[in-house]
């Protein structure tokens, strides 16, 4: 990206990381100063606002869109990106959130934040797909009309389903513990007591039919603070990547936890693995399940996914 020619708008989420967004977003604003000076800022006030503020810095012409924040803030900032079609419009990331399973992708600083500014004014601009729940949905923490919309939600790295879910709820009540220690602690959690979820899996192989304790459908091979859900899944290979684990008993549960962070689940009997460029996934009722970290409600009791080629440019470490 010419920087004679780049417009840059920088979007803060404070609440992002349990407050770890607030806390960056002065050393965030003197390093781009510093590396990017003449950009324009402004911070979200309530969840889902960054779709908003999005959507008016790609009507205003800006030609860089940075997300300080986390999963779920960089994905709906990049939703509202593919959703405009507009061209040469690129996603920049500075982390500040509780996973940040996105960045992981392009070896990100996660920590620390000069790196990743640096990134942003010398990177290269890497073109990569994204997924697609193209059935209705409601985003269940976002204020009316700051949600983006009720169907063709874009996501950068999964949708899940089940044990995901009851996680996530359990992290938003939780007052001590912050980042990817968070997670695993509730994770471990629910292993013990998360019930499973009935469900159809069709999409890449024969369908999955029955309880399991969760499914994930994967852009991106990390999810929950570096776990390697989907070892095999890469941003530009055109496909979704399925994980569907059985709904086994405690001591199995944690044999698989254990072995996610190095994607050795995948070789247990109990998990089964799919590819294809279309999902659909049925419940008995509308389920509720996770985009990119936010919580969901489907509008009906199937919910249809879909892999996007090639669909958002993000400006990445060089």
């Amino acid at each position: 990206m010419d920087s004679d020619e780049r417009r840059v708008f920088v979007i803060f989420n404070p609440a992002s990381g349990r407050g770890r967004g607030a806390r960056k977003m002065d050393r965030f604003l003197s390093l781009l100063e510093k590396h990017l000076p003449g950009f324009t800022h402004a911070a979200t006030s309530h969840a889902g606002e960054e779709s908003v503020l999005a959507e008016q810095a790609i009507a205003e012409g800006f030609n860089l869109i940075v997300a300080a924040g986390g999963d779920g803030t960089w994905s709906n900032v990049a939703d509202r990106i593919v959703a405009s079609a507009t061209e040469n419009v690129a996603l920049g990331l500075l982390a500040s959130g509780t996973g940040n399973d996105f960045g992981r992708n392009f070896g990100m600083s996660l920590r620390n934040p000069e790196p990743a500014v640096r990134a942003l004014a010398s990177g290269v601009v890497r073109t990569v797909d994204v997924g697609r729940v193209i059935t209705g949905g409601t985003p269940l923490a976002a204020r009316s009309g700051s949600g983006g919309p009720s169907e063709g939600r874009n996501f950068l790295n999964l949708v899940g389903f089940g044990f995901d879910v009851a996680v996530i709820k359990d992290t938003a009540g939780a007052r001590f513990l912050r980042g990817e220690l968070l997670y695993k602690a509730t994770a471990l959690k629910n292993l013990f007591t998360f019930s499973g979820v009935p469900l159809v899996l069709e999409g890449g192989g024969p369908t999955v039919d029955g309880e399991q304790l969760m499914l994930t459908i994967s852009n991106a091979p990390f999810f929950g603070g570096g776990f390697l859900i989907a070892p095999e899944a890469q941003l530009d290979d055109g496909l979704l990547h399925a994980c569907a684990i059985g709904n086994t008993p405690a001591f199995t549960r944690w044999r698989l936890f254990n072995a996610a962070p190095k994607g050795r689940h995948v070789l247990s009997s109990h998990v089964q693995m799919r590819q294809s460029t279309r999902f659909s996934v049925r419940f008995s009722t509308p389920p509720t399940y996770e985009v990119d970290g936010e919580l969901w409600r489907a509008e009906g009791p199937e919910v249809i996914i879909e892999a996007v080629p090639r669909a958002l440019q993000v400006v990445v470490p060089n």
